[in-house]
């Protein structure tokens, strides 16, 4: 054979084998290469799509944390000014239960001073009319007697 007939029976057969190549061995080839780089870059999205919700959800974190401790730190604020506000509370009420029991106590010693100033005018009243008694040596009649009793009481007061 000739080498022109050879060469172009080659190109021929070539020819074939390319478009049946093309036509039916390609396809599949390009497809499953398609659908793996499109998994490859659905893959690479959800890492992406993934990294940054993490970001997301340290900043979210990150933040709740920040919130948590402004609110612990409120509440612990509270606690100590109502418990600062109970304390002064409590020792303004002693104050004023201690201010209570002293006037009582002023109040009744006052009574009481009263009472013996009253008990000791009437004394010294009957020691009076006994003492008058005795220097006129006579006995004065009840009436009498109460009428003056009534008399010093008012003198002495």
């Amino acid at each position: 054979m000739n080498l022109n007939a050879t060469l172009f029976v080659q190109l021929v057969v070539f020819l074939i084998l390319g478009g049946f190549t093309m036509k039916f061995v390609w396809p599949p080839v390009v497809k499953a290469l398609d659908e793996r780089a499109k998994k490859i870059a659905d893959g690479l999205a959800a890492a992406e799509k993934a990294k940054s919700d993490l970001a997301l959800a340290d900043r979210k974190a990150v933040e709740e944390l920040r919130t948590a401790r402004e609110k612990a730190g409120e509440i612990r604020a509270n606690a100590d000014r109502q418990a600062s506000e109970k304390v002064e509370d409590a020792r303004a009420e002693a104050a004023r239960i201690i201010a209570q029991a002293r006037e009582a106590a002023q109040a009744e010693a006052g009574l009481a001073a009263q009472h013996a100033r009253d008990a000791l005018r009437d004394q010294v009243a009957l020691l009076a009319v006994a003492g008058a008694e005795k220097i006129l040596r006579r006995e004065i009649d009840p009436k009498a007697h109460a009428d003056l009793l009534a008399n010093l009481k008012q003198e002495l007061q």
